[in-house]
């Protein structure tokens, strides 16, 4: 279930009819990929809006990040039973637990053992695992493994779980930094991380709705769009790995490889991306993630039965692509 970088292009479209009011950039490499601001101008100098944008990736940084050895996340991952986690990693450790229940364990933020024992890197060049190494990483699986205390501490089941919240967390950095905006008095910005987005207003530039252009996922060198799709005070978090498609030598279909995080088997699937829109991104993110890994009957259910999102489904059927869309998209 982990998302891959890979993930399917989105473009922000700016339809520029005029010049009335000024766009205010912010541009830079976090969480490792690039994010995007885009904003009205507002009463405060761009540096000191910046710093702040810059502070808040420090924080969520300092609690989440993998990658970063001091982390809060990467403590407890080292088995330090004795860190008390701040309000953002409650909010996201909460709407695992949400996201994990309404998938029936298919959005699971300790699936990255199995992602790591199948060689889901850069080669993407499955391995095998024997039955005992299967039973040895299945003791690692399972959200339901993990409580929170009533005093903010992380208890797992197995000191060696694996937490890792990369499925949702770029969701959540974007709608941190959209309050912040807010809180500022904007009323009219784009927020873009690797991907993910979140829109408020109107581009103050075109007075128009915000629009964003998905690209054609079997287009080769140049940029195909296949749909433009207006935004209008959501968020919206697409999740592929459709450029790492296998073709079947048999059918001559296209699948992806992905892991069943609830029994750790690699399946094919003919889903080459997922796009969900919410009201907040980081519920966006966890569920694009876990649509792409349960098959398309089940994950459309899921969306229909939950008024709170909706989805875009790219599927490859041979050389043709067909688009599927929750009722209400």
């Amino acid at each position: 279930m982990k998302k891959y970088n890979l993930f399917l292009l989105i473009l922000i479209i700016s339809l520029s009819c005029s010049d009335s009011n000024k766009i205010e950039m912010h541009n830079g490499f976090e969480l490792g990929t690039f994010y995007r601001i885009q904003r009205q101008s507002l009463n405060y100098n761009h540096e000191r809006i910046q710093n702040g944008i810059d502070s808040l990736f420090r924080v969520i940084n300092l609690s989440m990040s993998t990658y970063i050895p001091s982390s809060k996340i990467s403590r407890i991952n080292n088995g330090d039973s004795s860190i008390i986690v701040d309000a953002h990693f409650v909010k996201v450790f909460k709407k695992s637990t949400e996201v994990f229940l309404l998938t029936n364990g298919y959005f699971d933020p300790t699936v990255g053992s199995w992602v790591n024992a199948y060689g889901f890197g850069p080669e993407n060049e499955l391995k095998n695992i024997s039955d005992s190494q299967r039973d040895s990483i299945q003791k690692l699986i399972g959200w339901n493994k993990i409580s929170l205390t009533i005093d903010n501490k992380i208890l797992k089941q197995d000191p060696n779980i694996y937490i890792d919240f990369n499925s949702l967390a770029k969701g959540y950095m974007i709608d941190v930094i959209n309050q912040y905006l807010l809180k500022l008095g904007s009323k009219n910005h784009l927020i873009e991380i690797g991907g993910e987005i979140i829109a408020c207003g109107k581009n103050p530039k075109s007075k128009k709705n915000w629009k964003i252009a998905i690209e054609n996922p079997l287009q080769k060198e140049d940029r195909v769009i296949i749909k433009v799709l207006p935004i209008i005070n959501k968020a919206i978090a697409t999740s592929g790995n459709y450029r790492k498609f296998r073709i079947d030598s048999l059918t001559g279909k296209k699948y992806v490889h992905l892991i069943d995080p609830i029994t750790g088997i690699p399946v094919k699937s003919s889903i080459l991306s997922v796009s969900v829109k919410a009201n907040d991104c980081m519920t966006a993110d966890a569920f694009a993630t876990s649509l792409m890994v349960m098959n398309l009957k089940m994950g459309i259910k899921i969306v229909e039965e939950n008024s709170s999102i909706e989805a875009y489904w790219i599927v490859s059927e041979g050389d043709q692509l067909k688009q599927i869309f929750s009722k209400n998209w």
